[in-house]
């Protein structure tokens, strides 16, 4: 026995609907979870990645697809393309509120780890870990924004974390000794995790002082400690402040 279903209905599953109301009607296009974040991010720039079909919706869940006229007398065309672009930019994403829990608590993680990378504590000049910098934020009751960036909300919490806790935005200023022997190779797997270097000195062995970001700091001194088997050095000289126009994050 054949089951009838209406051609006016459309079936899908493991979807994301984004909601838009228009012109007093309901609009929503079906897309591919966590794809409607990385869209309106820009990371995704290709459509079909986001959109599981073309079609417009009166209810993704129902599979009802709405009438031409209707889409013409809201969006002023019928051109499915352009509407579905238009509710992915303004729509509202419809999430479980587990989904949504579990959004919130990636996205605390993600602000954690960037304040962690790019921050130091100025008395010991050192950087912080990542749950520490989560315990701070828990402390001063940091509700996450699932609509701003994961970075403008970790300068957010650098400016909130300074009113209890020593914190600085900070690159470390560092000298490296390395043996001649291995200094060549050592310098190229070091280099991506420099930002600055200021001076660079060969003689016996190689000796360069640079300013790297905090987070980068742990990986370079255990690079050094592991490929020189102790021969090298790392020397914490001092902090250069980070002014907030200096350099985005």
């Amino acid at each position: 026995m054949s089951i009838f279903t209406p051609t006016n209905q459309i079936r899908l599953t493991n979807v994301a609907v984004v909601r838009m109301k228009k012109g007093g009607k309901r609009f929503e296009i079906a897309c591919y979870k966590n794809k409607v974040m990385s869209w309106r991010s820009g990371a995704e720039k290709d459509l079909d990645e986001v959109l599981q079909t073309h079609s417009v919706f009166v209810n993704v869940s129902k599979g009802q697809v709405a009438k031409k006229d209707d889409l013409t007398k809201a969006f002023g065309t019928d051109d499915l393309t352009e509407i579905c672009k238009q509710i992915l930019a303004k729509g509202e994403l419809q999430v479980s509120d587990k989904e949504r829990q579990s959004q919130l608590e990636t996205m605390f993680r993600d602000i954690a780890t960037i304040v962690a990378e790019k921050c130091v504590n100025p008395e010991t000049k050192r950087p912080y870990t990542v749950s520490l910098i989560e315990r701070a934020m828990k402390d001063i009751h940091y509700s996450v924004k699932p609509n701003k960036s994961t970075k403008q909300q970790a300068l957010e919490v650098i400016r909130q974390l300074k009113e209890s806790m020593e914190i600085q935005r900070a690159h470390m200023r560092l000298r490296l000794v390395l043996p001649a022997k291995e200094a060549k190779r050592l310098k190229e797997k070091l280099k991506p995790l420099l930002q600055v270097v200021e001076s660079e000195d060969f003689d016996e062995e190689l000796e360069m002082v640079c300013l790297v970001d905090p987070g980068c700091f742990r990986e370079i001194d255990e690079l050094i400690r592991c490929e020189t088997r102790g021969r090298g050095s790392l020397e914490v000289l001092s902090l250069k402040d980070v002014e907030e126009g200096d350099e985005k994050l």
